[in-house]
């Protein structure tokens, strides 16, 4: 009879290993198809060398953060020069510019395909004459009604943000604050920003404080390191974040002093935005690398965005880059009603299909929570698919991540 069972049990293990190859079949497929890492490193260098040809720089000035900052790509002609553009697409852009402001790194604009067109580092960054399209609102969280002292934003009852500057080293074309863009990069004065650090201390509720932007790395260090240490030395904030997309967009900024700085004044949490696989670059490794020595913890909050990242296997492979960078898939954020960037947004269902595709497919570090923010600043939902067939006094009729049905006691 044992001898029965243990025949048994290595035909259903040996049927269930099967069933579990199948599942994943679909998955290495499709990663078969993908450019290996060495062909996209070979296609960045080329394209880096092509930057250079045309805006200068050598080597040396390539990976210092401001001359990235200083050189910028921010007209059409020179787009052009790079990436080949036509007139018509060159006018396109001009035509957003005015509305719109646009910038893109030297380094992010590395990254763009030689199918610019169908890139998804080009739509991030690059006008779209869709922009101009009605609809949407400049400030869907209401944020300028949630600012009870110059710089903060407060939507929760222990935290807040404070807003530090408008400048960020490519200015996304899905930004949700893209009103505060402006014609000029503008740091928040000195003033506003020791207001916004009284209102904290004022109140002894507040124990966990986000600086962001714009982009919060792009201060500079004495400025970083004196905002950092004024909040660290008010008693009751324990914890302090930092937004940035500087790992993605500009690696080049976390420089040993940027990392000296963040390590006098734990725990520092980082949150920053990767979007797509082809943005876990090798620089964009270095810099996680560098922030998680100087004892940073990392989380990120992908953005949801038709023609980027709305497949659900794009999605499970840039999560598996990240986690071998150490960076926590933390949130995937459903796109804003933003004004000018509906051609972004993705139907809820699919967010969740996303989350579907994952939590069982894929280990849970991998599964980010997808949040969809309530309009009018009302904060952040978490939506996940509903496994919860029947639930009573007696028991819970549940569906597995393979959409199987299992009775569960419920005493």
């Amino acid at each position: 009879m044992r001898e029965t069972g243990n025949i048994s049990n290595l035909y259903y293990s040996l049927l269930r290993t099967s069933e579990l190859k199948d599942d994943v079949q679909a998955y290495q497929q499709f990663l078969s198809q993908c450019p290996d890492e060495q062909t996209i490193s070979v296609a960045i260098a080329r394209r880096r060398r092509l930057i250079q040809d045309v805006v200068g720089g050598s080597d040396r000035e390539w990976n210092d953060w401001k001359w990235q900052l200083a050189h910028r790509i921010r007209d059409s002609h020179t787009l052009a020069q790079i990436l080949g553009m036509s007139d018509l697409e060159r006018k396109r852009v001009d035509r957003v510019s005015q509305v719109y402001r646009w910038a893109i790194s030297p380094y992010y604009l590395s990254l763009v395909d030689e199918d610019y067109k169908n890139s998804p580092i080009f739509r991030q960054s690059v006008p779209d004459i869709r922009e101009l399209l009605p609809g949407g609102s400049l400030d869907p969280m209401n944020e300028a009604l949630t600012s009870p002292a110059p710089c903060v934003t407060r939507r929760y009852p222990d935290r807040l943000i404070i807003n530090v500057t408008n400048q960020c080293a490519m200015y996304c074309r899905h930004c949700q604050r893209r009103r505060n863009i402006g014609e000029t990069d503008k740091h928040a004065c000195r003033e506003d920003i020791t207001s916004a650090l009284e209102y904290v201390a004022r109140n002894s509720e507040i124990r966990d404080v986000l600086i962001t932007g714009g982009d919060a790395l792009l201060l500079s260090d004495r400025m970083l390191d004196l905002l950092l240490n004024q909040l660290y030395h008010i008693p009751h904030v324990e914890i302090i974040r930092i937004g940035t997309r500087t790992p993605v967009t500009l690696p080049q900024r976390v420089t040993p002093e940027l990392c000296d700085i963040i390590r006098k004044y734990p725990p520092i949490y980082i949150n920053t935005q990767f979007n797509h696989p082809l943005e876990v670059t090798a620089e964009a490794k270095l810099a996680c690398d560098r922030l998680i020595a100087a004892g940073a913890i990392l989380g990120n909050q992908a953005v949801l965005l038709r023609g980027i990242n709305e497949r659900p296997y794009i999605m499970r492979k840039l999560n598996h880059k990240l986690l071998q960078a150490r960076v926590r898939p933390y949130y995937i954020f459903h796109a804003k009603d933003v004004k000018g960037t509906r051609h972004f947004q993705t139907t809820i269902q699919e967010g969740l299909d996303i989350i579907n595709s994952l939590r069982g497919h894929t280990s849970g570090l991998a599964v980010p929570t997808y949040i969809v923010n309530a309009p009018g600043g009302l904060g952040k939902i978490p939506l996940m698919p509903n496994h919860i067939v029947h639930l009573d006094e007696e028991k819970a009729v549940l569906k597995t991540w393979e959409g199987k049905t299992v009775e569960v006691p419920n005493p």
